[in-house]
């Protein structure tokens, strides 16, 4: 066995960036930042909002029974995540990964057959989740973390503002559709985006590298993909680890506070006496900071301390609570630079969760681990709301919420300094079975 210490560990780079393995792996950020944009938690999350009014007027569904719907979205995702990881290790990503979107898009088209019940939307957003497993983050960060080395931030900041592109391009399409023909029309189109736009690529372009000794990928299609050999701590190993349970207490709290902001940022500012467009304009300008904050953050932990950049990235959302506590209507500027200051912290969080993991855990059982910390922040984000929503019930102010939130944010952040320097992982001195296509 050999000692094998990423580069990262021994400080910060230069402020350029090395475009080797872009240019060699470029594919696969485009790949995974499609793959991400179609996968369930993004799609339908987008969509959901254009889809309740028509759904409401055709059942006569109670809006407060359609929005519970999105929990048994998050639900099928828990259990989702739990189980892709060791698919992707006995079969092989490419292969879930094929099979997950062709299902994902049967069970958008089935979803056309819904109704009467309310019981046929909620089964049908659990098995559109479970459906989905092959395109969750579990996947396309796994796969991106084994493209790239030196730029592994970066690339998954990128890869990880499919959300974005999502939230952008799909809430416009379904209403379009759905004005044009029918609410059916919606989940025809959602069933259309896998199978036409995610599936030829990855069966064009989803490889798993195979490393050099320098630990560098190379493109070497003929041989197979069992012939890398990765390094890390396999799922017994992580599981017992202290650090690995810090990670995710710390950004559990951080996504139960983001969850929170994002559903009730609009109500909040309302409270303040803005209006409704108004509201909605100031914290519109969460979605531009969210991808701000996930570029720099991602950009900065290829070169410095991660654990360092996440204390301060994640610090900033509680200024940001602080100004949107003690900021009123007339102060718009401050009131657009708390939203701004949230969504710095929300953008940060998922890029560091794919990135602390990677680097204080390793890739060989990756997957896995990976899946159990999304199944927590996922069960964070559930339970998170209703939390907050009794808190607000109790208090009747937002204030409250606030006062809370600001602290989670900053605790967050500083447990993570408590993570330590990266480790040094043994190699392994035969090849990852695993990791076969």
């Amino acid at each position: 066995m050999t000692q094998h210490h990423s580069s990262s560990a021994h400080g910060p780079r230069g402020l350029g960036i090395d475009l080797t393995e872009f240019k060699r792996a470029w594919r696969i950020v485009v790949l995974a930042t499609l793959g991400l944009a179609i996968n369930s938690n993004s799609s339908m999350l987008y969509a959901y909002g254009a889809m309740m009014v028509p759904l409401q007027q055709t059942f006569d569904w109670a809006r407060a029974d359609l929005q519970s719907a999105v929990s048994f979205m998050f639900l099928g995702s828990v259990v989702a995540s739990q189980i892709v990881g060791w698919l992707n290790l006995r079969f092989g990503m490419k292969r879930v990964t094929v099979i997950s979107l062709c299902v994902l898009s049967l069970t958008f088209m089935g979803m056309t057959r819904m109704g009467p019940s309310i019981v046929t939307l909620y089964l049908s957003f659990f098995l559109m989740s479970m459906a989905s497993m092959g395109t969750m983050h579990v996947t396309w960060t796994h796969l991106v973390n084994l493209w790239f080395e030196h730029n592994r931030g970066l690339a998954l900041a990128l890869v990880l503002s499919g959300t974005g592109l999502a939230a952008m391009l799909i809430p416009a399409a379904v209403s379009s559709v759905i004005t044009r023909w029918n609410w059916q029309a919606a989940f025809w189109l959602l069933a259309a985006l896998p199978v036409t736009l995610v599936l030829p690529l990855v069966l064009a372009w989803m490889k798993e590298p195979v490393r050099t000794s320098a630990f560098t990928p190379v493109r070497t299609p003929n041989e197979p993909a069992s012939s890398l050999w990765v390094s890390g701590l396999s799922l017994r190993e992580g599981v017992r680890s202290p650090r690995f349970w810090l990670l995710n207490i710390a950004l559990s709290m951080v996504v139960a506070c983001v969850v929170t902001l994002v559903t009730n940022g609009v109500p909040l500012l309302r409270d303040k006496g803005l209006g409704a467009v108004d509201a909605a304009r100031i914290f519109g300008s969460f979605g531009l900071s969210l991808i701000l904050g996930r570029v720099v953050v991602g950009y900065l932990v290829d070169r410095l301390w991660a654990p360092g950049v996440a204390a301060v990235a994640l610090s900033l959302p509680a200024l940001g609570c602080l100004l949107l506590g003690t900021s009123n209507a007339d102060n718009t500027y401050l009131l657009v630079a708390g939203v701004m200051l949230v969504g710095i912290g929300a953008g940060a969080e998922f890029d560091l969760a794919a990135f602390l993991v990677s680097r204080y855990f390793g890739m060989r059982d990756y997957g896995r681990l990976f899946g159990i910390h999304l199944g927590l922040i996922t069960l964070a984000s559930t339970l998170a709301p209703w939390l907050f929503g009794q808190l607000y019930r109790s208090t009747g102010t937002y204030q409250a919420t606030l006062m809370v939130c600001g602290p989670l944010f900053l605790t967050g952040g500083l447990a993570l300094l408590c993570l330590g320097r990266y480790p040094s992982f043994a190699r392994s001195t035969s090849p990852a079975p695993t990791l076969s296509n």
